[in-house]
């Protein structure tokens, strides 16, 4: 009860606050390319339940028909504006309106798409017991999915076997020892992974940095490599 109150206040305060950086936004992204401000696609909520998450639009219109699901650094799809937007996070602000809404919280697993989410093994499936949220360990310890994807052929399988693996450990450590404070702590460190990517808070020591998950990621960029 208290994670849904402090996900309601936080998520109207920021909506207020924040209307005018994301006025100034929607009216780039139209200006910039054509086609709707937010982009509405299809995710796995809570117990799998689907919902359309709200992310200001970073790619062209008919990009889910030119590609997968996953988007790497070098995506011809995504926009100019798109691309600001997802170096600072900023289309990642309009899902406060999820919050808002109940289908998401500021902090847990990131929602996969109901693809994605039908095809998870037991244990992946009881990240699915509790809301998703904008932001989680393995967001902060990936910050720049984008950038250890590019260049690869196939980003979608290179996310199975490079990345996934290390986030549904984090997104099932999350799950075993969440709470209200450590909830605050994780917004904090989101904050300051933002405003510094090059830092990493010290709970994340052990876990693979952005340098090795890069050099997994381009064993699978040479022509002869073959994803299996």
């Amino acid at each position: 009860m208290l994670k849904r109150l402090f996900d309601i206040f936080v998520s109207g305060i920021g909506l207020l606050v924040f209307s005018p950086l994301l006025a100034a936004l929607a009216v780039w992204i139209k200006r910039d390319s054509p086609g709707p401000v937010f982009y509405r696609g299809w995710r796995a909520g809570r117990y799998g339940k689907p919902f359309q998450i709200y992310k200001f639009r970073s790619m062209v219109t008919n990009a889910d028909q030119i590609g997968g699901p996953t988007t790497s650094g070098d995506d011809p799809r995504v926009t100019r504006s798109g691309r600001f937007v997802r170096r600072f996070k900023l289309d990642e602000l309009s899902q406060l309106i999820n919050v808002f809404r109940g289908d998401m919280s500021l902090v847990g697993p990131r929602p996969e798409v109901v693809d994605k989410a039908e095809q998870f093994d037991e244990e992946a499936r009881k990240t699915l017991s509790i809301r998703p949220g904008i932001t989680d360990w393995a967001s902060i310890w990936n910050s720049d999915e984008g950038g250890v994807l590019a260049g690869t052929a196939d980003p979608d399988a290179v996310y199975q076997q490079v990345i996934f693996p290390t986030k549904l450990k984090l997104q099932l450590y999350y799950l075993d020892h969440h709470g209200f404070f450590g909830d605050i702590k994780i917004i904090f460190y989101t904050l300051l992974r933002i405003l510094r990517k090059s830092w990493r808070p010290k709970e994340l020591k052990d876990y693979p940095t952005f340098e090795q998950l890069r050099a997994e990621a381009e064993k699978f960029i040479a022509p002869e490599s073959s994803l299996k």
